[in-house]
C-alpha cells in the first residue's frame, strides 16, 4: 500500500440529472476542481465531453484524457484505471448523472483507490436520491436504496411484496430507480402486486425545468397516472411501521 502523499486525489464529480444549467445543481468550487483536471475515469466519452464543455476546462478537450469505466468493464481493467492516481495525478471520476459510485461502476474503483492509500474526495452536486426523499414527505430517517428491480414482471412482484414488508417491518422508506422505458411496468406491478394503503412517491426529471413529485396511496395512483414513460424517475415505497 503507498502512502497518501505520494499518490493524486479521486475527485469524486456529480454531474447533472438532466438538461440544466450548470450553476442551478453544482457549487462552484466543484466546477473548479473539474476544470482544473486533465484525467477523468467516465462511463461514456461522449457525454463526459459534453459535461465538460460546459464546464470549461483548462486544456482544450482534445488534451484532456478520458479512461472508459462502464457496467461491462472487467475487474482486472481497474488496476490500470487507478495508474495515473498511484504516479501522484489528480483525477476526476464522473457520473453519467448525479453522483459517482451511487448506482454506478465507479464504486469498485473507489473501494481499490482506498486500498492503495489514494485520497478520495466527494464533491457537492445533485443527487437523484436524496431530493426524491426529501420531497416525498416520508419518513426520512431511515431508508434503504436497493437500484435496479428484477426486470422479469413475476420476480418484479415479488420484490416488490417482499419491499413492501420490510418498509412496515423497519418504518423504513424503500427507494429504487427503473430503466426508463419499463417505468410504466413498474408502476402497474406496484399498483397490482402492493397494498392499496401503502405509499408510493414518484419523483421524475428532478432538478430540470420538467420535475414532477407526487406522493400517494398506491390505490389513487390509477385515476392519477403521470407521464413518467422514459423519463427518470425515482421510487419510494413506505408504510407506517407498527411500533
Amino acid at each position: 500500500m503507498r502512502g497518501e502523499a505520494s499518490t493524486g486525489t479521486l475527485y469524486l464529480i456529480p454531474t447533472p440529472l438532466g438538461d440544466t444549467p450548470l450553476d442551478w445543481v453544482l457549487p462552484e468550487e466543484t466546477r473548479r476542481v473539474a476544470a482544473r483536471l486533465a484525467t477523468f475515469i467516465v462511463e461514456h466519452p461522449k457525454t463526459a465531453r459534453a459535461f465538460l464543455k460546459q464546464v470549461g476546462t483548462a486544456l482544450p478537450l482534445q488534451q484532456l484524457t478520458l479512461l472508459e469505466l462502464n457496467e461491462h468493464t472487467p475487474k482486472a481493467a481497474l488496476v490500470p484505471l487507478l495508474q495515473p492516481l498511484l504516479e501522484g495525478r489528480d483525477v476526476g471520476l464522473l457520473s453519467e448523472a448525479g453522483c459517482p459510485a451511487v448506482a454506478d461502476p465507479g464504486a469498485d474503483l473507489v473501494r481499490m483507490a482506498h486500498r492503495h492509500g489514494v485520497r478520495v474526495k466527494p464533491l457537492v452536486g445533485p443527487s437523484s436520491i436524496l431530493l426524491a426523499l426529501m420531497a416525498s414527505g416520508l419518513v426520512g430517517q431511515r431508508f434503504a436504496f436497493h437500484g435496479y428491480l428484477p426486470a422479469k414482471p413475476e420476480e418484479r412482484a415479488k420484490s416488490l411484496r417482499e419491499l413492501e414488508k420490510r418498509a412496515e417491518r423497519e418504518d423504513a422508506v424503500q427507494v429504487f430507480i427503473e430503466t426508463p422505458y419499463r417505468n410504466r411496468a413498474m408502476l402497474d406491478t406496484l399498483v397490482a402486486a402492493c397494498r392499496p394503503d401503502t405509499w408510493l412517491t414518484l419523483a421524475w426529471d428532478l432538478s430540470t425545468d420538467t420535475e414532477g413529485i407526487a406522493t400517494r396511496r398506491l390505490e389513487e395512483w390509477p385515476t392519477h397516472p403521470p407521464d413518467i414513460d422514459r423519463r427518470p424517475c425515482v421510487f419510494l415505497l413506505w408504510r407506517q411501521g407498527r411500533n
